[in-house]
């Protein structure tokens, strides 16, 4: 937008009026653990293209597309607030390569969460200059062949940007705004999965009364017996066995206490959206340019916030796919089954029916309990002990 451009231009004044004067973290020296050297004027823009390549040094697969889409995405919102100092054609840049459908090649290892991304949003950066390699129109390809192409000409980086551009939590903000999308979408369908699991193992419906869950006033878990209310309601299959030959007191904690499980998760779920609310709205990097005309280094790249909020939400996760495990293998076993046929199978013996359905899923959800193990407690010290704390945000 206008306001957009008039930000960054006016942001981009304080830089080039500071960098004749004293020095200035990231603008007139060195980074990191090098913030005491002195950079001579005419070596500073090489200084912005050399940070850049330096910090290209991620290894693995590459991430998936989508998660580097967001991430360039969140970058050229955070420039376009106004407080990087970057100039607006580098984030229209950005702009340029996500509607072209060109997408930096990203590796998956090397971001420690603090100082933000540096890793991925320097490979993401890359492809700004027209070094390393994309994916465009489904092949793996030089940056600079696919820039060409699109008629995108590669952008020279002046003072503070080569940081602009790599100082910031916006790869692990994507993924967790994904996953944020994900889960939302994912928890209606476990109610849904239940609801049909309900019928099929003749359970009942009635630890779901409104009146029972409002004794207890958890948000997630009045909507999740809301939905599973409204789905069985006027089941003809719930009804057919709510008699008195049915001599069951109540079902197991798998079926009856599904709303606390899928509530607790419904709930972690509306925390961790709140955390990222409060990202999108942040502007992150350093040094940050202030609007009283100075330019301050501090802490707001570390990814603590993000990293909590992702271990958390992987843990309400690994829940909801423990409980369902254990709805899975009570259909399939014939004395907890009430009638259903061993394992589901059509024709018992000869065929085995979903018997290793199961297997699968018993060892994803083992799968999901030991990636569900926090990454945010962990830290290991970097850049010479300046970088001495990290989130470990981006592993989470």
């Amino acid at each position: 937008t206008e306001d957009a451009v008039a930000r960054m231009a006016a942001s981009r004044d304080i830089v080039e009026r500071l960098a004749d004067g004293a020095p200035v973290y990231g603008i007139t020296t060195g980074f990191g653990a090098l913030a005491t050297v002195s950079i001579p004027p005419d070596r500073r823009r090489a200084l912005q293209v050399a940070l850049v390549r330096s910090h290209a040094a991620g290894m693995g697969d590459p991430v998936e597309r989508e998660v580097v889409r967001a991430m360039m995405l969140l970058r050229a919102r955070t420039l376009a607030l106004g407080h990087s100092g970057a100039r607006p054609v580098v984030a229209q840049g950005m702009v340029d390569l996500l509607n072209a459908g060109i997408t930096p090649v990203v590796p998956e290892s090397g971001s420690l969460g603090a100082s933000g991304d540096l890793a991925p949003l320097a490979h993401g950066a890359l492809a700004l200059l027209g070094e390393g390699e994309v994916e465009h129109a489904g092949a793996r390809r030089p940056a600079a062949e696919a820039l060409r192409e699109a008629g995108i000409a590669p952008i020279e980086l002046a003072e503070k940007e080569g940081l602009a551009v790599t100082n910031g939590t916006d790869a692990i903000l994507g993924m967790l705004c994904l996953a944020v999308d994900d889960s939302r979408r994912l928890l209606t369908q476990a109610d849904l999965v239940t609801a049909m699991t309900i019928e099929g193992l003749l359970a009942t419906d009635a630890p779901f009364a409104a009146e029972l869950q409002a004794l207890r006033p958890q948000p997630g878990q009045a909507v999740s017996a809301a939905n599973l209310r409204a789905m069985l309601a006027g089941s003809p299959i719930v009804a057919s066995h709510s008699n008195d030959e049915d001599h069951r007191v109540q079902d197991a904690y798998s079926i009856r206490c599904t709303p606390s499980v899928h509530g607790a998760a419904r709930d972690t779920l509306d925390h961790v959206r709140g955390v990222t609310d409060n990202e999108l709205a942040a502007a992150i990097d350093n040094p940050m340019v202030l609007l009283d005309g100075t330019v301050a280094s501090c802490g707001n790249f570390h990814g603590a916030p993000l990293g909590f909020a992702a271990d958390f939400l992987a843990i309400a996760l690994a829940e909801v796919g423990a409980i369902s495990e254990r709805r899975i293998d009570r259909m399939l076993d014939r004395h907890r089954s009430h009638g259903l046929p061993p394992f589901l199978a059509d024709e018992v013996g000869v065929d085995s029916g979903l018997m290793i359905g199961h297997y699968t899923a018993a060892a994803m959800a083992s799968e999901n309990k030991r990636l569900a193990a926090p990454a945010s407690v962990d830290s290991l010290p970097t850049s010479a002990m300046q970088e001495d704390h990290v989130s470990m945000a981006w592993l989470a």
